[in-house]
């Protein structure tokens, strides 16, 4: 076995957690900091306890909320190109005849209105 390419091995060393518990156990290194032991987690303890240390939840949300925001923007678009899209004669004097249907159905209804 080759000599002075193993570390130094710490029986003693002192774990400690961000809720103020410590223990000790062997490891290379002096000390360690741990953000959750079996102390709080919550499986251990029963507690329904959420732990989000590293912002997961917030980055998924706003990154949610990026992707809601660009599917509206590219609705908006879609709806925007559809209405610059040029129509045919054909689909022109269907509206403009839709148009005087209802224009003419408006003027006969006041006019039944103004008889009675």
């Amino acid at each position: 076995m080759k000599s002075n390419i193993h570390p130094n091995w710490n029986s003693d060393a002192v774990v400690t957690c961000s809720c103020g518990n410590s223990f000790t156990t062997g490891s290379t290194n002096k000390t360690i900091e741990v953000d959750i032991c079996s102390a709080c987690h919550p499986f251990f303890t029963g507690e329904m306890k959420f732990v989000d240390r590293q912002g997961r939840v917030d980055r998924f949300m706003a990154k949610m909320k990026l992707a809601e925001t660009k599917k509206t923007a590219k609705k908006k678009a879609k709806t925007a190109e559809k209405s610059n899209d040029p129509q045919s004669y054909q689909d022109i004097l269907r509206e403009q005849r839709a148009n005087l249907k209802q224009a003419e159905k408006a003027k006969a209804s006041e006019e039944k209105t103004s008889e009675n």
